[in-house]
């Protein structure tokens, strides 16, 4: 049985790059996609929380039950921004540690992260991984 997205707010111009939704429990996350100043071919991707009651931190652990629906509106943006922007070659992410971990890479964050890839990334794409940050490429041998 496959998860059902949570409703999506997509930018209001095709080409934005800031996605938000809500969870049934009311927690607000932003999936932002930003390009390299030096490389607009080149993207970062960073989501988190936005609530208040985690006083900032993005990254919290909402502990609500509802990563696995989560990660299933993330996998959605992302496909749809994929599909906007065809000529990317490569996307980067962060799975920062939480807070009760140390500092030992790859992060829990980053290993349920990467469980997803395959659903967003074909095997035209090479993913590496380099501490708690992952590269996924357009693998050259495709393009």
């Amino acid at each position: 049985m496959s998860l059902k997205p949570y409703k999506i707010n997509y930018p209001s111009i095709p080409s934005g790059s800031v996605f938000l939704f809500e969870t049934d429990s009311e927690i607000e996350y932003e999936v932002r996609f930003a390009r390299k100043k030096d490389n607009l071919l080149y993207v970062s991707v960073a989501f988190g929380v936005l609530n208040e009651e985690f006083e900032g931190e993005e990254y919290a652990m909402t502990n609500k039950g509802e990563a696995f629906r989560v990660m299933t509106t993330i996998v959605e943006i992302f496909q749809y921004y994929k599909e906007i922007h065809p000529n990317v070659h490569t996307y980067e992410f962060v799975g920062e540690p939480r807070a009760d971990e140390d500092a030992e890479f790859p992060t829990k964050r980053l290993k349920l992260y990467q469980r997803y890839l395959p659903q967003i990334f074909d095997k035209s794409w090479k993913i590496e991984v380099v501490g708690n940050k992952v590269i996924i490429s357009k693998n050259a041998l495709y393009s």
